[in-house]
């Protein structure tokens, strides 16, 4: 059997370091120095392209623990990261060139590696040989088409997400499940009430708000960003997203002058994301902004709202959790194409992508982590058929099964979410 990874970022490098390490020989393709997206300026591989920041380091973190148990999976990134650390607080930084410098050499040292510089086309579909398309959320040109014909309509090139709240941080004495006109279940949306005066307000900081830059991306009217909507018109969101019709608030037997619906995220309710609120400001304004919906004083932002290029598969209609495809088992993807979103959510799926597909080559099953492990959580929910309105995520508490006890103290409920997931995954190990 035949393995090709094509790209050579954090995901891709990492499924090549994994079929490698199996002892078997992968070809690595990778399009630099003869072609850069416009986000890339190294020739080195696992370029980090933006923040040279990897996120928290405690194990009781989102971040923390996911690097952890890319570590106990065998990653090659999380320790070359430590190693190339620079002084960050409570984050794991990297000196982005030592880094990037030290994975490349590690790539071309190992002796079942073949590099392959030149632009990939398209997704080889042969019986005996088995890839891993790890492109990047900038994926382009002829490889795009190739992909986007082996996905049909599930390819998107555009990111236009609402934010992603916990749905432990939502106040439920204010907040309310029902249906617009009593249609659906009860809990099948969670609204959040707005008098008069709280929605001009809200509206107030709303249209004020300081935006991110928006580059490559036209808007059309179907993702209008919330923001541009209010300024549109003072009361343009209540006859919108915040339409209050066909709502009764049973804490006061009236409809609200306003509505933030919620809409549950997964198929366990544990996140809920903002109908209509995909948005444009920038991640902090958001947590303030949003912060003032009734029943959201409190809330935990498990995604903030995006708006910008990116090219993502519509990953539970394609893709299994072991990010094989469904119609072509022999093809993998991996990276922020699929919908993780992150540089070591990426790398995570690399690892994952790249230890299935050796052993899909040998005819065993997949590995398949629990979901109460943050790699088995994003696995599951990049494959997760209950999602429909499918926008890539981070590591974040949200996506693990919830605990069998309630744990109200927020540091106390995440050391204990990491305490399961260590202990899960050595099992799995074992």
């Amino acid at each position: 059997m035949n393995f090709i990874v094509i790209g050579a970022g954090l995901a891709g490098t990492e499924a090549a370091w994994q079929i490698a390490q199996s002892g078997n020989k992968v070809t690595l393709i990778e399009q630099k120095p003869l072609k850069k997206s416009p986000a890339h300026k190294s020739d080195s591989f696992a370029e980090l392209v933006c923040s040279n920041s990897l996120k928290a380091s405690r194990v009781d973190s989102a971040a923390g623990l996911l690097k952890e148990e890319m570590a106990r999976l065998g990653s090659l990134t999380v320790p070359i990261a430590r190693e190339c650390s620079v002084a960050a607080g409570g984050a794991l930084a990297v000196d982005r060139e030592l880094f990037s410098k030290a994975v490349t050499e590690k790539i071309k040292s190992h002796k079942n590696i073949n590099i392959v510089y030149e632009v990939a086309e398209s997704v080889p579909a042969f019986e005996d040989t088995v890839t891993v398309v790890a492109t990047g959320p900038l994926t382009d040109g002829k490889l795009s088409e190739s992909i986007k014909n082996l996905c049909g309509d599930y390819l998107s090139f555009y990111d236009a997400a609402s934010p992603i709240i916990t749905a432990d941080s939502i106040n439920t004495d204010i907040v309310f499940g029902a249906s617009r006109y009593s249609r659906g279940g009860e809990n099948d949306y969670l609204n959040c009430p707005f008098n008069k005066e709280e929605y001009e307000n809200f509206i107030n900081e709303l249209i004020n708000a300081e935006g991110a830059i928006v580059h490559d991306f036209d808007v059309y009217e179907g993702c209008m960003p919330i923001e541009k909507l209010a300024k549109r018109g003072f009361d343009a969101p209540r006859f919108g997203p915040m339409k209050p019709v066909g709502l009764i608030n049973p804490a006061t037997g009236h409809r609200p002058w306003a509505a933030v619906q919620l809409r549950r995220e997964n198929a366990q309710g544990t996140m809920y994301n903002l109908v209509g609120f995909q948005t444009n400001l920038k991640f902090g304004e958001q947590k303030r902004v949003f912060s003032m919906i009734p029943g959201l004083e409190n809330a935990e932002f498990v995604r903030y709202g995006v708006m910008h290029r990116n090219s993502f598969l519509d990953s539970p209609r394609v893709l299994n959790s072991d990010f094989s495809m469904k119609k072509y088992p022999n093809i993998f993807f991996a990276g922020q194409i699929t919908g993780v979103e992150g540089y070591m959510e990426s790398a995570a799926s690399g690892i994952i992508a790249g230890k299935n597909a050796v052993r899909f080559s040998q005819g065993r099953r997949s590995i398949k982590l629990p979901q109460t492990t943050m790699t088995g959580a994003l696995c599951a929910y990049i494959s997760d058929g209950s999602v429909i309105n499918f926008q890539p995520m981070g590591a974040n508490f949200g996506v693990l099964l919830p605990l069998e006890k309630k744990i109200r103290d927020k540091r106390d409920r995440y050391a204990a979410y990491a305490e399961r997931a260590l202990q899960a995954l050595e099992e799995v190990i074992e």
